[in-house]
């Protein structure tokens, strides 16, 4: 039986109907998902801006212009597996401890059937019980981070769980292969140069925002691939990669990021990898202006469905 695919915007218009991602049917209306985009309206782990937990709705908003064929990837996603949006998982904002467990524990269970997530957040907070279920599965895994921040950092306030601290705690966990960890589009001021030296002895190597500029986009691609070889890969979108112009809707904004062309012509450049889940985060929509962040961070989303629909079925 054939995917079901979205609403036909010829005949419903985007602007009626349910507010689904990408207009796809829900979960709960399909047999099984090959791949399903899930939202976490989770904020409560930022440091500066509130408002993520409205990232969800705001990209699947933004979301309703998207059509079902990607010329970059020459893929029609929807046709090639069945996508379906899951909904939100609902974690308590008064609890980080919590809520984490509480990602986790629905993330395993979307995922026992053999569905892959693609999360929409929500702060990074939430990468880190992401990882958590997804090397369960997997074992640890290749991660591609794209931030204008390390996120390794150790605590805030004394706190080990924060959208500032994911990674050290997944590296610190075992759910990471240290061979193959990049971050891509970092830049702006640290706390110090040790904020570096510790995030190198974590195994991360570094692509600044600046060094994407000067390489290109192919350079940067051949590099990340080299670095990722075939080992399952987990991809970590926080949009404030992009400048502030380009993402004018996110906690912590830093100027002298990557363009949105660079950004989604990179993850075009990932193809055929072993992509086994994703995650688009940060975007609020409050600091937004004519929706230019849930539109990136929609077409984001996007890329990485299809570039889930172009490799293996799990």
């Amino acid at each position: 039986m054939p995917p079901i695919g979205p609403l036909d915007s010829s005949r419903v218009p985007r602007f009626a109907g349910f507010a689904t991602f990408a207009r796809l049917p829900r979960i709960d209306e399909v047999a099984h998902a090959d791949v399903a985009v899930v939202g976490v309206p989770f904020d409560s782990g930022v440091s500066y801006r509130p408002g993520a937990r409205f990232g969800p709705a705001a990209v699947r908003e933004a979301s309703r212009l998207l059509r079902p064929y990607h010329p970059a990837l020459d893929v029609s996603p929807f046709a090639e597996r069945q996508v379906v949006d899951a909904g939100d998982i609902a974690a308590n904002p008064f609890h980080i401890g919590e809520a984490i467990e509480k990602v986790q524990q629905d993330a395993e269970a979307l995922m026992a059937g053999g569905t892959r997530l693609v999360t929409v957040g929500g702060d990074h907070t939430i990468a880190l019980p992401l990882l958590r279920a997804t090397a369960k599965k997997h074992g640890p895994v290749a991660l591609l981070h794209f931030d204008a921040h390390l996120d390794t950092w150790d605590t805030y306030f004394g706190e080990p769980y924060t959208h500032g601290t994911p990674f050290r705690r997944a590296v610190e966990e075992g759910i990471l292969d240290t061979a193959a960890l990049s971050h891509v589009g970092t830049r702006g001021p640290l706390y110090g140069k040790r904020d570096l030296e510790e995030d190198r002895r974590l195994g991360f190597g570094i692509v600044t925002s600046g060094d994407v500029l000067r390489r290109g986009i192919d350079e940067t691609v051949d590099a990340l691939r080299q670095r990722i070889g075939d080992r399952p890969l987990y991809i970590s979108v926080d949009i404030d990669v992009l400048d502030p112009a380009h993402a004018p809707g996110t906690g912590t904004p830093e100027a002298g990021g990557m363009t949105s062309r660079e950004l989604l012509e990179i993850l075009r450049g990932l193809r055929d990898l072993h992509l086994v889940g994703a995650d688009v985060v940060e975007l609020a929509p409050a600091y937004d202006h004519a929706e230019i962040t849930a539109i990136a961070a929609s077409h984001v989303a996007y890329d990485l469905v299809s570039l889930l629909a172009l490799g293996k079925s799990e």
